[in-house]
């Protein structure tokens, strides 16, 4: 695990999540080995209760602001309440390698 990647995990207990899944996928992108650029995240945490997504998100960004002006590129995130953890059947798909480009 990088100091990026650390940095994000230590930034996200703020939520005091119930699960958290964050995934370094910059080697599916065209980056040098090592990058930490390309981030997905799954995370679970009541205080997500009674926000909507881009709320949800706008929380995440604000703990991570300092991440995200950094090097970090790309940040995909889904994120989840216990009950909505619970209660559904979350497919999360895998993200596609990059095609090229500036990916």
């Amino acid at each position: 695990m990088g100091p990026v990647e650390q940095s994000i995990l230590s930034a996200l207990e703020a939520l005091k999540p119930s699960f958290l899944d964050l995934r370094n996928e910059s080697s599916l992108h065209s980056v040098p080995n090592h990058s930490e650029t390309h981030f997905k995240l799954i995370i679970v945490s009541d205080d997500f209760e009674g926000k909507r997504q881009v709320k949800r998100h706008q929380l995440v960004y604000g703990l991570l602001s300092d991440q995200l002006s950094g090097s970090v590129h790309a940040l995909s995130m889904t994120t989840f309440t216990k009950d909505e953890w619970i209660d559904a059947s979350w497919d999360i798909a895998e993200s596609p390698n990059c095609m090229g480009g500036s990916c």
